[in-house]
Parts: structure tokens; sequence; C-alpha cells
């Protein structure tokens, strides 16, 4: 019976996807454990974007979030009504309004994250050295790549980077 040949490896997005089906999984509690307040899907898809936007306005979130300005400016009224998100007058036109985190919001961000970090580590923990190292590298590489798509670069220092434990 002849054998079929080799089916070829997935496609790097498939994979890509895949992974973050099981981060979902892996930091689906993250948003619920933070001391900070437990926090809708949305509403942490909304802060991330407002963190990385820092300074934008009510439609540059919508674009981001792909979202409606009445949506985007409804989401928007919660996360300041808990206190997570400041409206400021732009300085450069005082019809606009820019959004920003506030300190609380910062504060769940770091503590969301922290969670997350506390998620990956058992399972990094047991791939190897050699693994660990071909994954930060194209991570990294996945990193750039991606915050170039979104509009703008991801440093070291930016806050769109992963948390690392201290």
């Amino acid at each position: 019976m002849p054998r079929r040949p080799p089916s070829p490896p997935p496609h790097p997005a498939h994979t890509a996807s895949e992974v973050t089906d099981l981060l979902a999984v892996l930091w689906g509690g993250a948003r619920l454990k933070a001391p900070a307040g437990p926090i809708s899907p949305s509403q942490l898809r909304a802060l991330l974007a407002i963190e990385r936007l820092d300074g934008g306005n009510l439609r540059a979130l919508g674009e981001t979030l792909d979202s409606s300005p009445p949506a985007t400016s409804r989401l928007c009224d919660r996360l300041e009504a808990a206190g997570l998100v400041e409206r400021r007058l732009s300085p450069s036109s005082r019809r606009e309004v820019e959004l920003h985190l506030s300190r609380p919001g910062r504060v769940l961000l770091e503590e969301v994250r922290g969670y997350q970090v506390l998620e990956l580590a058992p399972v990094l923990e047991t791939m190897s050295p050699e693994a660990l190292a071909q994954l930060a590298t194209g991570l990294a590489a996945f990193r750039a790549a991606a915050a170039a798509a979104v509009g703008g670069a991801a440093s070291q220092d930016s806050p769109v980077r992963a948390v690392r434990p201290a």
C-alpha cells in the first residue's frame, strides 16, 4: 500500500491563530483576578488600545476597535465611570477630546499582565532552553511586525511589551 506524502506544515498564520486561542484559555481568568477589579474582554481590549494610542481621540479608538462611534463613546463612558480612563481637552484643538489611561487604568493593566505572566510561566518551564530561545526570537520579530501593522513601533520600553517577572 503506497504511503501518503507527509502533509506540509501549517501556514504560520494558522499556527498563530491556534496559539492565540490557547492564550485566551490560559489568560481567561487574568482579567477577572486583577485586584483592581474584573473587566470584560471588550473593556480590556479598549484599555490596551487607549494605552497604545495615548492621547488619541474617540475616532482613532473606534477605528482601532473597528467599532461605531456611538458604541465607542458608550464604552469610553463606562471606562471613565469606572475611573480607568480620563478624557482631556486636546491642547491643539478645543473641539477634540483626548483619551488617556488613568492611574487606576494603568494599575489594572499591570495587574492583568502580571497574572498573564503567572499563567504562562508553568508552560514555558516545560520547554527546552533552545526552544525558549527560538520562541523569544520569533516573538520579537512578530512583535515588531505586528506593531508596524497597527501603526507604531513596540520597543523594549513600550507599554505594549509583555511584563517580565522581577
